[in-house]
């Protein structure tokens, strides 16, 4: 997901007076049960900087909030210092997982205010924290299952260009100091960029009510739309909508289970997920797939297995898409894509290479997956039976088919 220029040309301008203009991910949270730990696996699993911290040093009595960084990327892990803390309820139903969606806007007062006239629940209501840098004001809506969506603007030196330059987030946070795993981890980056898409699993026949909430609240507009035929084998399958924003900067796919032999994959999500609706997984963009894959798998990331036999065949289909619509085959090296296990897609506006994590935590319920982006601006549609027989695989190891 990219960011919103603030030139002067009219779209730029007439994009600044919609309320529900989406600039940039301002950052995703998670609940976590112990932030700490948790800050500590993301940083040396995924190579991101343990940044800056809001706990009881800096005056926090509610909960521990670690920010990590990569690229754009801007992750908080949350974890409550007490049982009154509403996180503390919520991982008891869902496990670890992932809150919130927050988005940076203009204007978060009226954003809000827009979404709860276009039907949207409230989640939070405006609340704004100053100090003598600037302010921070969010808004939070209700979407599907837990996942919130803030609606984040900011002033001072608070405002999102510092913040990618590294200011603090906003009050209440302060530096991270003499973390080693942040000066290892700028000698061997990760190369991860920022947030592609965001996935969402919902109930059987709710896909299309999620979509309209989409459209209807956000002004999201349908970008591609998978069926159970596109997505699955002879056993699983699911169908998927992908929402995105006005600019088409902000991609939110919703998934649903469609009818099997077996339980599909967005099933057992929803099974162990206390049958509520959330994300499923985070798409993060890089521009070296291989250098990123290689380094992760380094530091003891699991990759969902593909199967041999896939590489016999990918070449020569994607290779085919490619020359037909006047683009040049893939560059990178096929032996090398091959060891490392990636899937590699394309379209008639390039290619995309992708690979898979096995779930992130004991409850199969989240993971990442590692993106380049080559032209394609598809999610690898030629892959899919691939993807679900790996994933197939790894729900029979774990004895939910």
């Amino acid at each position: 997901m990219a960011t919103l220029g603030t030139g002067s040309s009219p779209s730029a301008v007439a994009s600044m007076t919609d309320p529900l203009t989406l600039i940039d991910v301002d950052h995703v949270r998670f609940f976590v049960g112990n932030a700490k730990q948790s800050a500590h696996f993301y940083a040396y699993a995924f190579g991101f900087q343990v940044d800056q911290i809001s706990d009881l040093t800096t005056g926090n009595r509610e909960s521990a909030q670690y920010l990590l960084t990569q690229g754009n990327i801007r992750l908080i892990l949350e974890t409550p210092l007490s049982a009154a803390h509403p996180a503390a309820s919520e991982m008891k139903l869902h496990g670890d997982g992932i809150k919130d969606i927050a988005f940076t806007v203009f204007d978060a007062e009226r954003a809000w205010e827009c979404a709860i006239k276009n039907g949207g629940h409230c989640a939070y209501e405006p609340r704004t924290t100053r100090d003598a840098g600037g302010t921070v004001t969010m808004a939070g809506i209700q979407t599907y299952g837990r996942v919130v969506h803030s609606f984040v603007s900011r002033t001072g030196s608070y405002d999102l260009p510092k913040i990618k330059q590294g200011s603090i987030l906003a009050p209440g946070f302060r530096k991270v100091e003499g973390y080693g795993l942040n000066a290892f981890n700028l000698k061997h980056p990760c190369g991860l960029k920022f947030v592609d898409h965001c996935v969402g699993n919902v109930e059987l026949g709710k896909m299309n009510e999620w979509v309209k909430w989409y459209e209807d609240v956000m002004g999201f507009k349908m970008f591609k739309h998978f069926d159970d035929k596109d997505i699955g084998t002879d056993f699983s399958a699911l169908m998927s909508k992908v929402m995105a924003s006005g600019n088409q900067l902000i991609k939110m796919p919703i998934n649903e289970p469609a009818e099997g032999k077996r339980k599909s994959q967005i099933q057992e999500y929803l099974d162990w997920h206390n049958l509520t609706p959330g994300i499923q997984h985070l798409a993060l963009r890089t521009d070296d797939e291989l250098t990123s894959v290689a380094e992760l798998r380094n530091r003891g990331v699991d990759f969902l297995e593909i199967p041999e036999a896939y590489y016999e065949t990918v070449w020569k289909r994607v290779n085919a898409m490619l020359t037909s619509h006047g683009h040049s085959a893939v560059k990178e090296d096929h032996e090398r894509v091959r060891d490392l296990g990636i899937l590699v897609d394309s379209d008639d506006e390039g290619y995309l290479l992708q690979l898979f994590t096995k779930p992130l935590q004991d409850r199969p319920t989240l993971f990442f997956e590692i993106i380049c982006r080559r032209g394609s601006q598809s999610f690898g549609k030629g892959n899919f039976k691939a993807l679900f027989e790996a994933l197939e695989d790894e729900q029979g190891r774990r004895g939910n088919l």
